[in-house]
């Protein structure tokens, strides 16, 4: 019983000390934040997240192998997109870390560690010249519920993306008009992912005729929207390409699990369906993944075929979420 007690004191007077530090913390950046410029303030952030952060994982991947848990969904049992996600050392930083956290994304820093993941299947598209759209771009609005605070740096990620794969051509979409921009090999577009409409007139855009290669919808973080934007996306992959759907909510993993194995891994035969789960400290929140790559082998005309066959069910389906 007596080491019971001592234990639980001593959780208490660590649980006080990391909650002042931590406070401590919050009112140094505040303080930073007000008395730097913003170039300043980011060069801050960056330094500190390399030293408290990348640094440290960096030397801890050499001992140690933290894996993602990955769950995979597929019509004709292939598994190939599953085992490599497996492999994945989530402690080990790549340039991707670097390069996402340097513009301000959050894709690799405390919150996330989706980068690792990310360098381990987007590589073979490094120097190619992919067709790459991101939902989410990231809106500094508090009014909005899809906003990343007054400290959210719109069109970070894509900036990333385009340093990445120096041959890409970089879209965003936000229902936030005033973040839209437009800047070399990047160009940004409207778009409510709960409106079928608004999503179609993105995906009517002569700049997206043809599809894309890689869609990442990192928008609003609901079951229903996710599944709103998939549904109205899909078709627009082509073969060989990636789907991913970041920030899932793990009170709707066990749903999605249902919608994949019940659903879209019989409705779409030559997609591969991989749900993802990264062990994160910091983060036992959102931080999951659904990864979806479709066949480059994929008889493309088949396979629209079979994706637009299916567009009255799943308007149904949205309709009744």
């Amino acid at each position: 019983m007596q080491w019971f007690l001592n234990s639980t004191q001593a959780f208490r007077v660590g649980w006080v000390c990391w909650k002042k530090d931590r406070r401590f913390i919050l009112a140094v950046r505040a303080f930073v934040y007000q008395a730097l410029p913003r170039s300043g303030f980011e060069v801050v952030r960056f330094t500190w997240w390399c030293l408290s952060s990348y640094g440290p994982r960096l030397i801890a991947s050499l001992f140690v192998r933290r894996l993602p848990e990955v769950r995979s969904f597929s019509s004709d049992g292939a598994l190939n997109l599953a085992r490599q996600i497996r492999a994945v050392n989530l402690l080990a930083p790549t340039k991707m870390c670097l390069v996402m956290t340097k513009y301000g994304s959050d894709k690799a820093q405390r919150w996330h560690n989706y980068t690792p993941v990310y360098s381990a299947l987007l590589k073979r598209y490094r120097d190619r010249p992919v067709r790459i759209l991101e939902l989410g771009l990231g809106t500094n609005n508090p009014e909005l519920r899809s906003s990343m605070g007054v400290d959210g740096r719109p069109g970070a990620s894509l900036r990333g993306w385009r340093e990445l794969f120096p041959r890409a051509l970089v879209y965003g979409a936000d229902i936030d008009r005033n973040i839209l921009f437009q800047e070399n090999r990047i160009k940004t577009f409207y778009c409510d992912q709960l409106d079928q409409a608004a999503i179609r007139e993105l995906w009517s855009q002569p700049d997206l005729q043809g599809g894309v290669d890689i869609i990442v919808e990192d928008g609003l973080h609901t079951f229903e929207a996710n599944i709103s934007f998939l549904e109205g996306s899909l078709e627009h992959l082509r073969p060989g390409g990636m789907y991913v759907i970041e920030d899932i909510v793990q009170d709707t993993a066990e749903k999605w699990h249902d919608q994949l194995e019940t659903v879209y891994s019989r409705r779409y035969p030559t997609l591969e369906f991989a749900f993802v789960a990264l062990p994160n400290d910091s983060n036992h929140y959102d931080n999951n993944l659904l990864i979806i790559r479709r066949s480059a082998q994929a008889d493309t005309s088949s396979a629209a075929s079979g994706l637009n066959s299916s567009l009255a069910t799943a308007s149904s389906l949205t309709a009744s979420l």
